[in-house]
Formats: C-alpha cells, sequence, structure tokens
C-alpha cells in the first residue's frame, strides 16, 4: 500500500517523483479534470431542456454550477481512481493559487477517497521544500476555492450572456469577456487616439562643441559633445511636448518660440562663427535603487522588452523552468523574499561581485496589492542556494529566462547606484544650448542587471555620457551646427509588455490570467500582432462601440477594478459572493436585464459599420471580414478589405484603389511578354497579388501570385510580375529520391519543398539573403538538408540522449523533451517513455521495443498513411460503387453515432451536479 499524491502535470509528478520515498505514489490530473460545460453536446440529458442548461449555472438555484468531466478528461479520472484503489492515503499537491486549490477541491468532488486527505503546498520543488511540505500539510481552504469559483460563474455569465448578442448583431463567433473586452477597448482607444493625432513639425539647432584644449578622452575624441538649442531671446524653443495631438499646433497658452526651416536656417547663419561661453553648469547626485523580485507581470513585461516573447510563451517557459525545480511558483503577485532566498542572493554577490556591492542591510521588499494572495514570494530561483544560469545546463529561451529571473533577484539585494547628472548650459549671441551628461560614480547592481538590457556591461556604457571638465565663463570651440527638423509622432501602440503593465496598474483582472487573455484577443481577431504591437482590428471597432454604447460599465476600467476589489474581498471573507452575484446578473441593473432590454434597441446594420473619420466610405463587418460600401450612381458598391490592413493603415488613397478596382476592374501593369495575355496587380482579402489574363467563361482561375512580404504594390513591376508568376519554380531532382525540389511562395514566406507524392513533402523556409526567384538547386539541397526548427522557436530541439542509429533505416534515434514527458522518435512515430523509466537508464534496444511495440498499435502517422492510400484507391472506383459505398457508410455512422448518445446522455443523466 502506498501514499498517492496527485499534482497537474507530468513533468512536475516526475520531478517531485525523485524527492519522495518509493512508498509514494505521483500521478497527474493534467489540470482541471471538471469545468462547466463547454458545449451542448456536454450538457447531462437530464438537464438539456432546462433555460439555465447553456449558461452552465443554474441563475434561479442560487447561481449553482453544472460540473462535468470532459471527454479529454474521463480516461484520467478513470485511471486517478484506479490508483486511490491501492492508496491508504492521498495528498492533493496541486498549486498554492487559486486554481490550485479549485482543482484539488474538484480532485476531493469526484474521487470521494474513504482514506485520510492532506493538501500539501509549495511555491518551488526541491528535496528540501517537498520535504518540508510534507511535514505542513493542511486541508483546503473552502474560502479560496469559493473565490475562484465566483470568478469563474463571473466570467461566464459575462462571456455567455453578450456573446450570443454580438453574434446576433454583428458577425458568428465573436466573443465578451469580463477582463478581455476592456483590455480590447483600452487598444481601441489607442487606435483612436492615432487616427485622430495632427502631426506638427518644428526646427532647431544641434551642435557638436569641444573644450577649449580637447584632450583625449572617454567623452569622445577631442572631448566632443553635443549641445542642443533650448531658448532664443530667453523665450523656449518649441519641442514636441509643445503640441497638441488632435490639432498638430501648439498647445493654447505656450509662451514658446515655433522655428520653421527657414527660421533655424537664418539662426544658424548669425550664431556661426560666433563665440560659446559656458553660462551654467549644474551637477546633482542621483541614488538609483534596484527593482524588487519578479512578479508574474513584471516578469511578463522585461521578458517582452527584452527577450521579446509574448505573455503566453514567456508563461509556458516560467512553467516548465517551475515544474523542473529551476525557479519558484510563476503566478505572483508577491515581491515578497524568503530569508533563505535573501542569504542565497547575498551569497551570490558576495561571490560574483565583491562585498562592496552588497546593500547594507539585506533588502526587504513588501507588496503594495491588496489582492496580492497568488503566492508566498516572488519568482526567483529554486533552492537554498542560487545555480548560476552557466551550472544549470540550460539553452536557448529557457537559459535565457532563468537568466532574466537569476540576475534581477541577485540584483535587488545589491547596494545602490551612484550616479551625477551633469547640466551644462552654453550661450552663443541670444541662443542658449544645453548638454546633459552622466556619471556612473559607483555602478552598483547595474553591474548585475539593467532594466532593458541583456548585456550589463554595454549598458553600463550606454547609459553613462561623460562631458569634458568644464567651468563657468569657458569658451568651447563649435566644430559642428546643423539645423535639424522634427515631426511629432503619434502616441505609441500597446505592446503586450505596456498592455500588462496598464491592466495591472489600472486593477483590471490578475496578472496571472493576462497571458492567456492577450492570447484570446489575438485568437479571435480581435487584434494583430505586429511588430510586437498589438494593432486593433475592425471587428474590435465594432465590437467595442457596441460595448461602450450599450453596456458602458463592462468595458469601464473603474468598474472591472472595483469588481476585482470585491472578488478579493469575497475570498478574505469580507464580503459574501451569493448576494454580489445576485446584484450582478440579475437585480434592476443586472446584465440579464441590461441584455434583455438593450437587445431590440440595437440596430444589427449599425452596430456592423464602423465610422473613421475622413474616410467617405462605410466600412462593414461581413461574414468574411470587414468589407467597404459606397453609393455610386449604378447602386451601392462593395469591396473587400484586405485582412492585413488595420483601421490604422486604412487613408482615403486605399479606399478610392479598392473602390476603384471593384468598379472599373484590376490596374494593368502591361503584356506578358511570351503570352501577350495582360498582367494585372489586385489586392484581395490576403493582399497584394499579380494576375496573368482576366477571368473568362474558359479561364476561370488565372495564374496568381501574392505579393513578397514587405513590397509594395506601388513599387511593382512588369519584370517584377513575370518573375513571380513563374512560381513554384521547378529547380531540379532530389539527388536521393528522383523527386521533384520546387520554390515557392506561401502564406507564411517564401519556402523551399521536396516533393515525394505520397511519401510526403518536405519544407524549408528561405531566408534572406536567398531569394525565392534566384535560388539555385544546389542551395536548396543545403536548406533540406539542415534539421527542421522547432515551431514557434529559433532552434532546432535539443534531445536529452542520443541512443544511436535505427538498425533497418539508419536514422539517429534520440530522446525528446515532450510536452506530456520524455519521448523516443523514429521517422513518423513517437513513444513516450514510462513513467518509472529514466532518460540516463534508456538504452537503444528499449527505444526499438517501444517504437515496436508502438507502430503495431497503430501508433504514429503510418496509420494515417495507410488510410490515405485506402482513400486513393477507393477514387478509382465507379460512380455508382462510390455512391453505393457513402449511403451504406452513412447509415452505418448515422447508427453508430446514435447509439453512442444514447449511451452517453445515459450515463451522463445519472451523475449530480455538485456545487
Amino acid at each position: 500500500m502506498s501514499t498517492l499524491v496527485i499534482v497537474e502535470s507530468p513533468t512536475k509528478a516526475r520531478t517531485i517523483r525523485n524527492f519522495l520515498p518509493s512508498t509514494y505514489r505521483v500521478e497527474a490530473s493534467m489540470g482541471h479534470v471538471r469545468d462547466l460545460p463547454s458545449s451542448a453536446e456536454e450538457i447531462p440529458e437530464a438537464v438539456k431542456g432546462e433555460k439555465w442548461a447553456q449558461l452552465g449555472v443554474n441563475v434561479e438555484a442560487d447561481f449553482e454550477p453544472l460540473y462535468v468531466i470532459p471527454k479529454d478528461k474521463k480516461k484520467i479520472v478513470k485511471e486517478l481512481k484506479d490508483a486511490l484503489k491501492d492508496a491508504t492515503e492521498l495528498i492533493l499537491a496541486t498549486d498554492e493559487d487559486r486554481e490550485g486549490e479549485s482543482i484539488s477541491w474538484h480532485l476531493l468532488q469526484i474521487l470521494k477517497p474513504k482514506v485520510p486527505i492532506k493538501r500539501m503546498v509549495f511555491h518551488e520543488i526541491t528535496r528540501e521544500a517537498i520535504r518540508d511540505a510534507l511535514t505542513h500539510c493542511r486541508d483546503i481552504d473552502n474560502r479560496v476555492v469559493q473565490a475562484q469559483e465566483t470568478r469563474r460563474i463571473l466570467d461566464r455569465l459575462v462571456g455567455y450572456t453578450l456573446s450570443p448578442l454580438l453574434w446576433k448583431k454583428i458577425a458568428w463567433g465573436l466573443s465578451a469577456g469580463r477582463v478581455q473586452s476592456v483590455a480590447v477597448r483600452l487598444l481601441v482607444c489607442r487606435e483612436r487616439e492615432r487616427r485622430a493625432f495632427r502631426q506638427g513639425s518644428y526646427w532647431d539647432l544641434k551642435a557638436v562643441l569641444t573644450p577649449p584644449n580637447p584632450p583625449l578622452g572617454k567623452g569622445g575624441q577631442g572631448g566632443a559633445f553635443d549641445a542642443k538649442l533650448v531658448t532664443v531671446g530667453n523665450v523656449k524653443v518649441a519641442n514636441g511636448s509643445d503640441f497638441d495631438e488632435n490639432t498638430g499646433q501648439i498647445i493654447a497658452g505656450r509662451r514658446v518660440l515655433l522655428l520653421n526651416e527657414d527660421q533655424a536656417r537664418a539662426l544658424l547663419s548669425r550664431i556661426q562663427n560666433k563665440p560659446w561661453t559656458v553660462s551654467n553648469l549644474e551637477e546633482r547626485p542621483v541614488t538609483r535603487k534596484p527593482s524588487p523580485p519578479f512578479t508574474t507581470s513584471t516578469l511578463q513585461q522585461e521578458a517582452n522588452r527584452k527577450l521579446r516573447l509574448g505573455a503566453r510563451e514567456t508563461m509556458r517557459i516560467a512553467q516548465s523552468l517551475y515544474e523542473r525545480g529551476f525557479i519558484t511558483y510563476m503566478r505572483t503577485d508577491s515581491v515578497h523574499l524568503s530569508e533563505q532566498a535573501i542569504t542565497a542572493a547575498r551569497s551570490c554577490v558576495q561571490e560574483l561581485y565583491g562585498s562592496e556591492y552588497l546593500s547594507p542591510q539585506p533588502r526587504k521588499y513588501t507588496t503594495k496589492s491588496k489582492g496580492a494572495q497568488e503566492a508566498h514570494e516572488a519568482i526567483r530561483p529554486a533552492g537554498s542556494t542560487f545555480r548560476t544560469p552557466q551550472q544549470t545546463g540550460l539553452d536557448g529561451v529557457d537559459f535565457r529566462l532563468y537568466d532574466l529571473i537569476w540576475k534581477r533577484t541577485v540584483a535587488s539585494q545589491m547596494a545602490d547606484s551612484r550616479q551625477t547628472h551633469v547640466t551644462l548650459q552654453t550661450q552663443v549671441e541670444d541662443a542658449g544650448f544645453r548638454s546633459s551628461g552622466k556619471r556612473i560614480d559607483f555602478p552598483g547592481f547595474l553591474r548585475a542587471y539593467v532594466e532593458g538590457s541583456d548585456d550589463p556591461d554595454a549598458a553600463l556604457e550606454d547609459q553613462e555620457v561623460i562631458l569634458p571638465a568644464l567651468k563657468v565663463g569657458d569658451k568651447p570651440n563649435c566644430k559642428d551646427l546643423q539645423a535639424v527638423g522634427h515631426e511629432t509622432q503619434p502616441p505609441a501602440r500597446y505592446t503586450e509588455a505596456s498592455l500588462v503593465k496598464m491592466l495591472e496598474s489600472e486593477g483590471v483582472g490578475r496578472p496571472s490570467t493576462y497571458a492567456s487573455i492577450i492570447g484570446t484577443i489575438v485568437d479571435r481577431g480581435y487584434a494583430k500582432l505586429i511588430a510586437n504591437a498589438l494593432i486593433p482590428t475592425f471587428t474590435a471597432f465594432a465590437v467595442t462601440t457596441l460595448l461602450e454604447t450599450h453596456f458602458p460599465d463592462l468595458v469601464d476600467t473603474g468598474f472591472t477594478s472595483r469588481m476585482e476589489q470585491t472578488l478579493d474581498e469575497i475570498a478574505t471573507g469580507e464580503a459574501k459572493w451569493l448576494p454580489y452575484l445576485q446584484k450582478f446578473y440579475i437585480g434592476e441593473m443586472g446584465l440579464a436585464t441590461q441584455v434583455k432590454e438593450q437587445e431590440s434597441q440595437i440596430d444589427a446594420k449599425v452596430a456592423r459599420t464602423v465610422v473613421l473619420e475622413n474616410i467617405a466610405a462605410k466600412v462593414c463587418i461581413g461574414k468574411y471580414g470587414a468589407y467597404l460600401e459606397a453609393e455610386s450612381e449604378d447602386g451601392p458598391v462593395k469591396a473587400s478589405i484586405p485582412q492585413d490592413l488595420t483601421p490604422a493603415d486604412l487613408d482615403p488613397e486605399q479606399v478610392e484603389f479598392l473602390l476603384k478596382q471593384k468598379t472599373e476592374g484590376p490596374e494593368q501593369l502591361g503584356l506578358h511578354p511570351e503570352t501577350g495575355e495582360p498582367i494585372f496587380v489586385l489586392i484581395g482579402s490576403y493582399g497584394p497579388y499579380v494576375q496573368l489574363g482576366e477571368i473568362t467563361e474558359t479561364n476561370k482561375k488565372p495564374k496568381r501570385s501574392s505579393l513578397p512580404k514587405g513590397t509594395d504594390k506601388d513599387s511593382m513591376t512588369l519584370e517584377m510580375a513575370v518573375s513571380l508568376l513563374t512560381l513554384p519554380r521547378l529547380l531540379g531532382t532530389h539527388p536521393d529520391t528522383g523527386a521533384k525540389v520546387q520554390a515557392a511562395l506561401g502564406m507564411y514566406g517564401p519556402y523551399v519543398v521536396h516533393d515525394q507524392g505520397k511519401v510526403g513533402k518536405d519544407y524549408r523556409s528561405i531566408k534572406v539573403p536567398d531569394d525565392v526567384l534566384t535560388i539555385t538547386l544546389d542551395r536548396a539541397l543545403e536548406l533540406l538538408a539542415q534539421p527542421k526548427a522547432v515551431r514557434g522557436s529559433s532552434k532546432t530541439a535539443t534531445p536529452l540522449k542520443e541512443l544511436g542509429a535505427h538498425p533497418e533505416s539508419g536514422e539517429l534515434l534520440n530522446v525528446y523533451d515532450g510536452r506530456y514527458g520524455p519521448y523516443v522518435k523514429h521517422g513518423d512515430i513517437n513513444a513516450s517513455l514510462s513513467k518509472d523509466e529514466s532518460v540516463e537508464n534508456f538504452t537503444l534496444q528499449k527505444a526499438l521495443d517501444l517504437l515496436a511495440a508502438k507502430e503495431a498499435a497503430g501508433g504514429g502517422k503510418s496509420s494515417k498513411s495507410k488510410k490515405s492510400s485506402k482513400t486513393a484507391a477507393a477514387k478509382s472506383e465507379t460512380a455508382t460503387e462510390k455512391t453505393a459505398a457513402k449511403k451504406t457508410t452513412a447509415k452505418k455512422t448515422t447508427a453508430a453515432k446514435k447509439t453512442t448518445t444514447k449511451k452517453a446522455a445515459t450515463a451522463t443523466a445519472t451523475k449530480k451536479k455538485t456545487t
């Protein structure tokens, strides 16, 4: 008999298993094992007729949730129940946040154990932490469970009540969310500001000065330094901050001098050879303290700035590091460090940088957020001693994220950085210039960590701007003087980092949910992620306008923040969950009441229309995306808007081109030199493309080719179009297989492909400086010989262990780390190692046995290939045979479905709802 320990993931189970005695059995629940129904298919037959069934919450019975076990979790639940039969004790060791507490509670409700139960929590997976947690087990915290359940019900009420309204009034498949809709509105509001922005222009002067007797030093050759014009005749010269973004003019009431190009050049000529004098010198000491260790939010922000990782990718990597024992729990609002962690960080500082870089006293950080409850500590390296990044054996993005966390944690216990900021004022005639310098007197924590920089040493040099030693009255020399023009810039779009920062500062949502929210916004087509900027789509504009007009509270940051505070108060027992839900949903001003009242007042045609300044045509949301609609003499004209075109990019010229293309036909570039057919350039749903010939009855699908990414339609020439229409290019045959090798242009860019027919196709991307139009067979073979990159990663998958060559195919067999644990791969077959099998002791013979067993069971893609072959053979049958086969198959399938559905319904109907 043994103790059964249940955690969420196989990786976490595998790590913890190493720290527990052999009498402990560790299994994974694979996350939540029970939830509200996600589709009508999951609703039990016994309640399908109830009007609240689709909602999954019985609002008339004190908001009783309807929990079901999803189809993909039934096997896991059965395995856990079987494991429990042999156990004398059950330990629920899920994560220590709300979600983890909820998973443990649901497991308890499903498993109904008759053995002693314990709840074990820990914020790092090390031998010491696990052993300590075993001696400090507790009961499930029902207040935390209730708080999580209230959030889940609230999110369901908002999403499942508003989303159907959006389907009716705008487009099918749209979704609304308690935090999601607020985040989308932030993006839309920023884009509105950018569209309303009017550019202003101004000029000033920039000088390069040298001291009277220039020394060669750190300030540059001859001690040269920059100076910028700031005043003329004691009047401040206008800069970007003096402009009104809505008019492009100087803000009313500002007493500044706005210079145009002529005035700036006239001033330059007037002072060109005049003497310069230092009029003022000010030195100001500044002390900078290190930032606290990472929370979930600040880790996402910094990983986005430094490593260009999205919030979802950051959390995926962080979770993997946590589950493998490298860092502490990654979902936390706390900046607190334990005494053990402080000691470990200070030891690192002492050993690597010396005692002078240690802060005089240990730094203790406190969390300001009232709702900070997600975990007990900040995100830091795990253990009582911190492994340096080089000691971990990590690589790729795993290494870089651990490195970021390690540096931030260590820096938090380092000494302050002491700097001197220097401001030097110079005068020439009535023109005043300013030079700014910065001297780092003692780098302190900057030696280990500089925000937004990967290399602290290089960043230190970049941060220092050394001015030469000058005093008031000195006469510097003017080495160069230029008139410089500037244009004001619109407000910057949100990046993932800045959106996370804004949501947290406004108190909207919880940091642990930001990654999934941003992912949903992009996945559902509310925003496009382009060059790290989140750009809202036309759909986002339409949905936001509808919600602002008819449900303003739900997209108001203040309202959503107050909702978040109430949910935190429910967790602490300061507020009651049931009265709150009743008021929010079924009260006089409740959501259900508002939707019922507003639905009849919302005109679908108006809701689908996006109004944009300076655009004469209407922008409408249709079944297949956004399109333009304008009136003409012959009636309304409609033209699709390319999917990659956002509201910010749509201008009157593009509107005119799209409508003209629809009414007058495409623009002709010229005639093909060989066929004499016309070549057109058009814009379609997926962007610009070229077309050979017109669409006719005999030529319904003329040859087309998309323009390469970054190529503007206006720069397209006849010669380029002819070359593009040769794609896909046959480069030759592969020397090993005799199969054709081609170069082509696809949705994700140019590529080469080794096409072996039924065997399969092997693709490689073509990167600069290679060109799809000129690449040779030899170069294509070189690319095809390179290993494929892992999707979503810039590196090739690194094996955990190399086993040797397969005796039949000669292909190297390796063990890889997968989502559900280690596995071995041969061709299309992946076979997972058993839970008790260690990678270190896994041999080539074991791999061959495992792969043979998997292949015999029909595993891998080979079974699909067999199906494909059968399908291909079936296509050679006569039409009569095919029709008969289809009818027979259809009858069998229908009968099977009915039987399965009936059995499932009977089984489900016997289950009880649990709150």
